[in-house]
């Protein structure tokens, strides 16, 4: 079950030796369970990591006033934000113990307007994880009605120490 601790100062937040010293499964289990606080971009865009397993990542959202555009609508920032991080942070469960990543791109289809206040599901799947890239893919979808909203695609470079 999330606890949803979310950092409240970069002094709340993993450090990069933290996060080398465990694997990126166990750092993800970590952030949904709210041993490890989780970023605060999560709080200013209202998602959170809901499920944790390996090579599957899913977080929980609901878009708010905040995402708005000028036409009313989400912001394609927010699709791509949740996308972004749902596929990288599946990959990121793949990784060995003193590995990490970065994304090197992502692409993002928007399908449909997901309304205000709408929750949804981002729910990213690791199709490769190799020893120096990965890819992943995105899907956003209504937790009440399972519509599809967006899907998404990326690439990640591993690193090691």
């Amino acid at each position: 079950m999330s606890q949803r601790r979310i950092a409240n100062s970069i002094d709340e937040l993993p450090t990069f030796q933290d996060m080398l010293s465990m694997s990126g499964l166990e750092f993800m289990q970590g952030v949904r369970d709210g041993t490890l606080a989780g970023p605060p971009i999560g709080r200013t865009l209202n998602f959170h990591v809901a499920e944790v397993e390996k090579g599957r990542v899913v977080f929980n959202g609901r878009p708010q006033f905040e995402a708005t555009n000028p036409l009313r609508t989400v912001h394609g920032g927010w699709y791509g934000t949740i996308l972004d991080s749902c596929m990288a942070c599946a990959f990121m469960t793949t990784l060995d113990k003193g590995s990490y990543y970065t994304t090197l791109e992502f692409k993002v289809n928007i399908v449909k307007p997901i309304p205000l206040d709408t929750e949804v599901l981002a729910i990213g799947t690791v199709q490769h994880a190799g020893r120096s890239t990965g890819v992943a893919q995105g899907e956003i979808r209504g937790v009440a009605d399972d519509r599809l909203y967006a899907t998404g695609s990326t690439t990640c470079i591993v690193m090691k120490t």
